[in-house]
């Protein structure tokens, strides 16, 4: 059985490792202190992980604004739901707003357009 988590953790936890990424990369700078030209590569390569992450922070933030509240059935708590099926932020309980999905077992292809 496939792991599922909640489309917008996902990708939130994306850019978190893409900070991480930035850091590492960074600090991979360290090992060539004596050529400043090379430092310079791995300090930028590592800042333009960081900013990339702002940017998907950015664009998360901005589709979460989009979503659908709902209050989980299963533990109580209001989570968000983008697509037609999603999990709940909390407990990973399977939700739907789409009435033709209930009782289906849950499936992340029904977010694509081309299925049923």
């Amino acid at each position: 059985m496939a792991k599922y988590s909640s489309k917008i953790n996902k990708i939130r936890t994306f850019a978190l490792s893409l900070i991480f990424i930035g850091f590492v990369v960074m600090y991979g700078g360290i090992f060539f202190r004596k050529s400043p030209v090379l430092m310079t590569i791995f300090m930028l390569i590592g800042l333009l992980f960081i900013l990339a992450s702002t940017g998907v922070y950015f664009w998360i933030g901005m589709l979460s604004t989009k979503t659908v509240q709902v209050v989980c059935p299963s533990c109580g708590k209001t989570t968000k739901i983008l697509g037609r099926v999603d999990m709940c932020m909390y407990c990973n309980e399977p939700l739907t707003l789409d009435q033709n999905l209930e009782g289906k077992e849950f499936d992340e292809k029904y977010n694509r357009k081309h299925s049923n």
